[in-house]
């Protein structure tokens, strides 16, 4: 994971600060040969405007040093402001294979503009000391390195942060702490450093619904090594200028199958299975905030001693400019992230918070183009300036010019697939947003896509008007017949696309919309359709599935899946969710499942902003488990993660009067 997630966080985050990239593999001579001569050339136009201050390490509290390149102009009559980008990944000017200058057009265009160009290393990593603990440091570090920055002689006291993924997800904790010299943050794909908020208790993409995010555990395998070569503290920075030259401390981890390593039990062996480094995953490291990740439940105190964003006790008081996608992992904490910052931000600052929200995966924002294809779904033109937009925000809030950015950008900018069209609006959902609730219903064969399973309105007052079906299906059926599916934990429901990051090889297609309509060949998955639709209707906003469940095991998981179906069946997925029903009552207490019983299930909200076309249907799937997307359950109500038996469940989803299973969708009106 850590050769995909790394090269998202580092290859496409957002301009300004996109983080020195490796160059394509297998380069003809002529290729490397020009690549070598423009590199070389952008280092010595870098070299004539800027004072470039490398391998810089920069003291905190502890002692520990972290390490950092520094980018700032020659005019040293001028005081300048900071763009600050902190990151677990690579960024060492040299690159060592080609023997030449990484890309440095990124820190030339800041130091051009104005800017200095802060750029280190997380604890733990490359040449930074210590120990990496993910999510772990950041409050300490962080006061440290705003402290150190914004005293320098050349600073002008004013620190903004940019980065997306692991180079963005410390920074709303950091956020909470007041520092004076924190003047702006631009968090991109940031949902790892969301713990708690609003509906959601993913603690930083940990979990979902309860259900283990299995993105983290192969990224781990890369990340969290705490042996590692390492130079002496009096190591002078020439020495250290010299070394990098010679060895970048990237580590090259031996290739790992991880669709055949997933299918290993217990799960708290994932990574002692392909022998990976000892760390944080499983096991309890020194000098770290908790007990081994893997074991704590969601609401385990250990994760409010680290790093991690928790909105009841973190307030945020600064402006921000929130960058998240579509097919993320993490887009509804994200958009609950900013809507209470929102709500919550003191003062003027509520007013400066604003959001753009793009079609791609994680971090994908530049691989935009006229035809932006995300998994196998043509999105149309997707482009937007990210730059003028990233660096109209820092001008305004770092060199306090006054050039129009707050009135001329709108508070959320959106993009809506189907439509393939940006839009805006002043709030997320968009204003006049109604929600509209389908509800499902079969005669109880609901299995596959061939099956009779339904979406149909339910008779609420207007829900005609804002979501009109060519029809009325005959299987309305008022007494409950349940659909019924079995779910294996040794044979699960393999996940295929979806809102992803940093899966290797475990999924299919690497995510995205891909068409579905294979895996509704299962029996294991139970799948529900409209009639088509009379006319075009735009769904943006949050998706809610409440089911009632019943199973013959003491512990399940039930998931959902958004569907849009085109007239030819294609049928591409939206987002996914899931609920373990151990916890369906809250995350901070284990409810266990009566055999037979009923149980109301509401599953962590879904979101998406997408033109569902006349003649399109809208579909939901719901089955067992979604894997490796997210972690089996081993149904036994045991601990899971360091089982290696199951226990196979046979599930029921009823619907009826007693027992309206539904899923309300939100719908924005025709003007």
């Amino acid at each position: 994971m850590r050769h995909f997630c790394a090269a998202v966080a580092v290859l496409f985050a957002i301009s300004p600060v996109v983080l020195a990239q490796r160059p394509q593999p297998n380069l003809t001579p002529e290729e490397r040969k020009a690549l070598i001569e423009k590199r070389e050339s952008i280092e010595k136009q870098l070299e004539d405007v800027a004072i470039i201050d490398r391998k810089v390490m920069v003291p905190m509290r502890d002692g520990k040093r972290m390490a950092a390149d520094i980018y700032r102009p020659k005019d040293t009559s001028k005081k300048y402001p900071i763009i600050f980008s902190r990151t677990p990944y690579n960024f060492n000017f040299w690159d060592v294979r080609l023997g030449t200058y990484r890309d440095m057009s990124t820190e030339l265009d800041a130091v051009k503009r104005g800017y200095v160009l802060v750029e280190m290393n997380e604890r733990g990593h490359f040449f930074s000391e210590g120990n990496y603990d993910i999510l772990g440091a950041p409050l300490s570090d962080a006061n440290d390195q705003f402290n150190w920055m914004s005293s320098q002689p050349w600073s002008n006291g004013k620190v903004g942060l940019i980065g997306c993924s692991s180079t963005a997800e410390w920074q709303l904790a950091a956020a909470s702490l007041g520092n004076k010299a924190l003047t702006t943050i631009i968090p991109e794909s940031f949902g790892a450093g969301v713990g708690k908020v609003g509906p959601y208790n993913e603690q930083g993409n940990w979990y979902r619904g309860g259900a283990v995010q299995m993105l983290f555990i192969d990224w781990l395998y890369g990340e969290q090594n705490q042996v590692r070569p390492m130079f002496p503290p009096n190591t002078s920075q020439a020495d250290l200028i010299k070394a990098s030259k010679m060895f970048d401390l990237a580590p090259q981890m031996p290739p790992v199958d991880w669709a055949k390593a997933f299918e290993h039990l217990p799960e708290k062996d994932f990574i002692a299975a392909v022998d990976g480094p000892k760390g944080i995953y499983s096991d309890k490291m020194p000098n770290t905030t908790g007990g081994a990740m893997i074991e704590r439940t969601p609401n385990d105190p250990a994760w409010r001693k680290g790093g991690i964003w928790q909105s009841d006790t973190m307030p945020i008081n600064v402006p921000a400019l929130w960058m998240m996608t579509w097919y993320d992992v993490s887009t509804g904490p994200n958009l609950a992230a900013y809507n209470f910052v929102r709500e919550h931000a003191k003062g003027e600052v509520a007013n400066e918070q604003y959001a753009v929200i793009a079609p791609t995966l994680h971090c994908q924002y530049k691989r935009a183009t006229e035809h932006t294809v995300v998994g196998e779904r043509d999105m149309g033109d997707a482009r937007l300036d990210y730059d003028a937009i990233t660096y109209a925000w820092f001008d305004h809030f770092l060199k306090g010019e006054e050039n129009g950015v707050l009135q001329k950008t709108p508070k959320v900018q959106y993009y809506t697939m189907g439509l393939n069209k940006w839009q805006h609006s002043d709030t997320w959902p968009p204003e006049g947003a109604k929600p509209v609730t389908l509800a499902l219903t079969s005669e109880g064969h609901a299995n596959t896509l061939h099956g009779d399973g339904v979406l149909t309105l339910t008779g609420v007052q207007g829900a005609s008007s804002l979501l009109p079906l060519t029809g009325t299906p005959a299987n309305a059926a008022k007494a409950d017949a349940p659909d019924s599916f079995t779910y294996d934990p040794m044979h699960p429901t393999p996940s295929y696309g979806g809102n992803v990051c940093c899966a290797g090889n475990s999924i299919p297609g690497t995510g995205g919309a891909l068409d579905q309509r294979k895996m509704e060949e299962r029996d294991d998955i139970l799948v529900y359709t409209s009639e088509p639709l009379a006319q075009d209707v735009e769904v943006s906003g949050p998706i809610t599935v409440t089911l009632y469940v019943s199973s013959d095991v003491k512990d399940t998981d039930v998931t959902a899946k958004l569907i849009d179906v085109l007239p030819d069946g294609t049928a591409y997925n939206l987002d996914e969710t899931i609920q373990r029903l151990r916890y369906r009552d809250g995350d901070d207490h284990t409810v266990w499942l009566e055999k037979d019983k009923v149980y109301k299930v509401t599953l962590t909200p879904m979101n998406t902003s997408n033109l569902f076309a006349a003649g399109h249907r809208i579909r939901l799937e719901v089955a067992g488990s979604n894997f490796p997307r997210f972690d089996r359950n081993l149904n036994t109500g045991g601990n899971n993660y360091d089982e290696t038996t199951s226990v196979v469940a046979h599930t029921s989803i009823h619907h009826s009067e007693k027992y309206p299973s539904t899923m309300t969708i939100t719908v924005v009106p025709k003007s």
